[in-house]
């Protein structure tokens, strides 16, 4: 039987990369977008391109009172798309970011930040965890930016430091269902996060390059291809683990 993946915030960014690259290797898909539908039904028309089935459904993770209505979404698309009433691997990958010095940072911002990458992966999660199947994965994705301190980030830094301690309680608390809770930790990506500021502003991507093992900023598809990785089926032995994708960021 395909296996089949929900990523959030996969419209575009990583997150397409990582539905992208998931196909590739023979999944299905249903991925999420917030307002950008037309990218959504992009990328559903390129996954089937490769002979995988896809799916795209709306979800405003800012708004947790709207997770119950999308588990009800994501329960008739796999009976219509699939005839199951079970999915393999979750992904929580939707979320933004901000640039705000910490004095000046507002209650405002904080909870947003809040709301995506804390409040979202945990009560979503919750409410799809009854279609994960038994032996599922669950990739909750933070960021370099909890072991590489940049000023700028406390708001969001502090939100996936949250998210890393989330996933240590899924994988004690979901282990006798076999679910495997991992961490995924990309360091400066190549994307239109934060305004592409580490894509289009050349020297920040020079300098971030020159402080990288590997000589180079990440692309969405380094991510990708990791992910794709990580939820191979030779790789379900790994559990409660923080994987950093940076090229080796500030060693």
């Amino acid at each position: 039987m395909t296996k089949i993946a929900l990523i959030t915030g996969s419209s575009r960014g990583l997150g397409k990369s990582m539905a992208l690259h998931l196909a590739d290797h023979g999944r299905d898909v249903i991925i999420t977008y917030h307002s950008q539908k037309e990218q959504a039904q992009a990328v559903v028309k390129s996954i089937e391109e490769m002979g995988q089935k896809a799916v795209a459904l709306q979800l405003d993770v800012r708004d947790a009172s709207g997770f119950s209505a999308f588990a009800n979404a994501v329960r008739d698309a796999l009976k219509e798309k699939w005839g199951r009433d079970d999915f393999d691997y979750l992904i929580n990958n939707a979320g933004s970011g901000i640039w705000a010095e910490y004095e000046k940072t507002s209650e405002e911002q904080f909870d947003n930040m809040m709301k995506e990458h804390v409040k979202a992966p945990f009560f979503l999660t919750q409410a799809l965890l009854p279609m994960i199947k038994q032996g599922g994965r669950i990739l909750n994705v933070s960021s370099g930016l909890t072991r590489m301190i940049m000023p700028g980030y406390a708001a969001y830094a502090v939100m996936k430091t949250a998210v890393e301690g989330l996933s240590l309680y899924m994988a004690k608390e979901l282990g006798p269902r076999g679910i495997a809770v991992n961490t995924l930790a990309p360091g400066a990506i190549e994307t239109d996060f934060g305004g592409g500021v580490v894509r289009d502003n050349a020297d920040l991507n020079a300098e971030i390059a020159s402080i990288t093992s590997l000589g180079r900023v990440g692309l969405p598809e380094d991510i990708g291809g990791a992910v794709a990785s990580i939820l191979a089926d030779e790789a379900g032995w790994i559990n409660a683990q923080r994987i950093e994708v940076s090229g080796g960021q500030r060693l």
